[in-house]
């Protein structure tokens, strides 16, 4: 398949300056017996950098992952979130930090932060590549968020389309999705 060429949004300079930001910003928030939990699959290239930026900046979560659908190979969410991959280590009284790629309708990170409360974390924490406020559908916030994105179908720095994109070191839009 021939990619189409996406136009750049965030490039990888502003990419890893924000990473570090909010690696800082989850060190001030002084977690206690932090679990870092990133959501597969969009969210597994920031989860590396941020993970590397945490460890920088003095933290040392343990880290498993969650794998959570609801897109398919569509452009827009089924409204159905499904759990893939669970995580089924101890959480009890633990600060639980999700990761994921992208706080669009906020089903997936509601599900998330739900299910880990309901298991008994301490508090749950969440940290976002990038939100697109306007589009949320079910109240959640970010903690930590990197961009507020524009209303664009985006990919790269693990975002797809069908697969594709994936690769791209920079965060860009795809016209006509």
């Amino acid at each position: 398949m021939k990619q189409a060429r996406a136009q750049i949004l965030f490039n990888e300079d502003a990419i890893a300056a924000r990473v570090e930001a909010m690696a800082r910003e989850v060190a001030l928030s002084a977690p206690q017996d932090l679990l870092a939990v990133p959501i597969l699959t969009g969210a597994f290239v920031f989860a590396a950098d941020f993970l590397r930026a945490l460890h920088r900046n003095g933290l040392a979560p343990e880290v498993d992952f969650l794998q959570i659908g609801s897109y398919g190979g569509g452009v827009k969410s089924s409204g159905r979130v499904e759990l893939l991959r669970d995580f089924t280590g101890r959480t009890q009284g633990r600060d639980i930090l999700l990761i994921d790629d992208i706080l669009e309708s906020g089903r997936t990170l509601s599900f998330a932060k739900n299910l880990f409360l309901e298991r008994g974390a301490r508090r749950v924490l969440i940290a976002v590549a990038l939100e697109k406020p306007h589009k949320k559908q079910i109240e959640v916030a970010a903690d930590f968020i990197g961009f507020a994105c524009p209303d664009r179908f985006v990919v790269g720095y693990g975002m797809d389309y069908a697969g594709n994109y994936r690769q791209l070191p920079f965060i860009g839009a795809l016209d006509g999705m």
